[in-house]
């Protein structure tokens, strides 16, 4: 791609998203978010593809139609209340539109079934930005939402997407989508305490961020796109194929990594709340994440491909400090937790 070009689409993404997340008004939200989507599809549909722009057209009507739900639901709002402020959100349709529209955006369940698709359609490198950089706008205008949100809504979205995420990633093979359904799946744990606990849902979102930038890093620098990808990846690359194995244990919730206080905390506070069964569903939901995790780390360690190569080295040079800046994260932030979740508080 032309660099000038490549200059102002990345200057576009994060425009439109620090124009969402400074915006106190809803037109001026709405408008980062649509920059946000057009900016990205020239990404997307950088190697012209067929399915990759099956997967732009995909993303494109899906975003079109949350946007328009964004819209429709602040005007309304704005009809009945006389204000465009994001914070007095107070008709009841009006909350419940938007809430739907944003989990559009960010790909949860039932609205979920163009994230695996989409992913599987671009690069691991478009793949990184859909899956971090692209929920960082919706997911901080949920957060700003969150006292007016209807809480047997959040509560039915979020158990649901735990669910249909696992369950969803159980049977697959391609890495773009394992990584698309874990993403499914750590949304619905964040919107599920999202109306008790804000702090906890940022909380849990920057650990999702470090760790699915990290697996992805992983990958990009593996060339591994498919499952019988990483089963050559230990005679390659053994001290990378061993801290990746304890970065998907971290995204499963194992103790003592990063990954294991969100769900903790979480947990604990729907303990809290008198909300038992609803939290025995989520946490036997995280078992079928958990299955296809420990199939990875499997398949990285234990398995070795028939076609292996002699080489104990990948012979071509790479940045490593953006992985191990990454990837420490990802797995030691557990002594920070506590000081963490102050500051987001």
């Amino acid at each position: 791609m032309n660099p000038h070009a490549l200059f102002i689409i990345s200057s576009s993404l994060i425009a439109g998203t620090i124009t969402t997340l400074l915006s106190f008004h809803w037109l001026l939200a709405w408008i980062g978010l649509e920059i946000n989507t057009l900016a990205i599809i020239p990404l997307m549909t950088k190697n012209p593809h067929p399915r990759a722009i099956e997967a732009a057209t995909k993303y494109f009507l899906t975003q079109a139609t949350a946007s328009a739900m964004i819209l429709f639901s602040s005007t309304l709002n704005a009809w009945f209340s006389g204000e465009w402020a994001i914070n007095n959100l107070s008709h009841p349709l009006a909350i419940m539109t938007l809430t739907i529209a944003l989990t559009m955006k960010l790909g949860l369940a039932p609205f979920h079934f163009w994230l695996p698709e989409v992913l599987q359609g671009l690069t691991l490198q478009t793949g990184l930005i859909l899956s971090t950089w692209q929920k960082l706008a919706p997911m901080a205008l949920l957060l700003q939402l969150s006292p007016s949100l209807n809480l047997e809504l959040m509560m039915l979205i979020g158990i649901t997407s735990t669910i249909l995420g696992g369950w969803g990633g159980i049977n697959q093979t391609q890495l773009r989508k394992i990584l698309a359904f874990s993403s499914i799946a750590h949304l619905g744990w964040m919107i599920t305490i999202m109306k008790f606990a804000p702090n906890l849902s940022l909380f849990n979102f920057v650990i999702y961020l470090l760790m699915t930038s990290a697996l992805f890093i992983t990958f990009i620098s593996l060339s591994s796109k498919k499952m019988t990808d990483l089963a050559s990846s230990w005679t390659k690359t053994p001290v990378l194929t061993t801290l990746t194995m304890l970065v998907l244990l971290s995204l499963a919730g194992l103790p003592p990594l990063s990954g294991f206080m969100p769900k903790w905390f979480i947990a604990q506070e729907m303990i809290n709340q008198n909300l038992l069964m609803f939290t025995s569903i989520i946490l036997l939901s995280t078992l079928l994440s958990l299955f296809f995790y420990l199939r990875l780390t499997y398949i990285m360690t234990l398995t070795l491909a028939p076609n292996s190569s002699t080489s104990m080295m990948i012979w071509r040079n790479s940045n490593k400090t953006v992985s191990a800046i990454l990837i420490t994260l990802a797995l030691a932030l557990i002594p920070l937790s506590p000081t963490l979740i102050t500051l987001t508080s």
